[in-house]
């Protein structure tokens, strides 16, 4: 299998890269600076978003494409320059990788966007699953809920189009986890707020393993990557403390979250529950369902 990926050079995209590697699928890796990175078996890096680039003449024919490209989230303040660029970035890498694939006299199967969990807002009451039609009000909401409608453009060159929106990942190193267990390590862990807020979180493991699933079965429009037993900040925390061996004692003030990270406190403050009913419907095996067998997996 031939799969294009954008983003192949970060967190989620190393990950795939290694797996569909080891399968003997052959990786084009669309980035900026091609020549930055060392050949490796069955990989090739293609430039693309510069001047004079035409990434389609060296693409040749592809089974797959899977876009993971946008500015990290984490990146800094969320100040209106940021949040332009966050969203532009989104913008401009899925309508580059849709011409793309308009530009191929073999068009791809299948097309994986990445989006994220934050497309339905947040809440502690409310369960959101892919049968959820409207999205959120904040920031992250519009994002994902733009992000998705440029996605949804590759439906018409006749392009199986999926938007997988992806929960919060873990990986002991990478991701959002090392900077979840930097206090548990300096013995200050505790509740985040007041701690109720839902963590919908999926092993980086079954990231990857989805992703494949996806590929190969008859999976279409919305797919919620996450694992079917969120926990609240609160458990969460006692759970990730339990696993370190640390005590979990010292709670966080919204107040002083707010002060420090401005609006980007709603990765910390806020959650919501998400329950993947495409993949459980669907019979998907997950590898890691349970928040304590996948830290253990990662730390032990």
């Amino acid at each position: 299998m031939k799969i294009v990926i954008a983003g192949g050079t970060g967190f989620i995209g190393r990950h795939l890269v290694d797996y569909f590697t080891s399968k003997d699928d052959e990786i084009t890796i669309l980035t900026r600076n091609p020549h930055q990175y060392h050949e490796e078996p069955n990989v090739n890096y293609v430039k693309w978003l510069s001047a004079g680039s035409q990434p389609e003449l060296e693409i040749g024919n592809a089974d797959v494409f899977i876009n993971l490209a946008g500015e990290s989230l984490n990146s800094g303040r969320w100040n209106t320059e940021r949040k332009s660029r966050i969203l532009q970035s989104r913008i401009t890498t899925t309508r580059e990788f849709i011409r793309i694939m308009g530009a191929l006299n073999h068009k791809p199967h299948t097309y994986i966007n990445a989006s994220a969990i934050g497309f339905y807002g947040t809440s502690t009451t409310e369960m959101f699953t892919e049968n959820t039609v409207n999205s959120g009000y904040d920031f992250l909401a519009e994002v994902c809920n733009i992000w998705e409608q440029e996605a949804d453009e590759a439906k018409q060159l006749g392009i199986r189009t999926i938007k997988a929106r992806l929960g919060l990942i873990l990986a002991r190193k990478a991701g959002a986890l090392p900077k979840m267990t930097l206090p548990y390590q300096m013995f200050a862990g505790g509740k985040l707020g007041h701690g109720e807020q839902w963590i919908s979180w999926i092993h980086i493991d079954d990231v990857v393993k989805m992703m494949d699933w996806i590929i190969n079965n008859n999976i279409e429009d919305v797919v919620n990557i996450t694992a079917p037993n969120p926990k609240r900040n609160k458990e969460f925390g006692t759970t990730l403390a339990k696993t370190l061996k640390r005590p979990n004692w010292l709670p966080a003030p919204a107040f002083l979250i707010k002060t420090v990270l401005g609006e980007m406190s709603l990765l910390l403050l806020e959650g919501q529950y998400v329950y993947p009913k495409v993949a459980i419907d669907s019979g998907y095996t997950f590898k890691h369902p349970d928040l304590d067998d996948a830290l253990n997996n990662l730390y032990y």
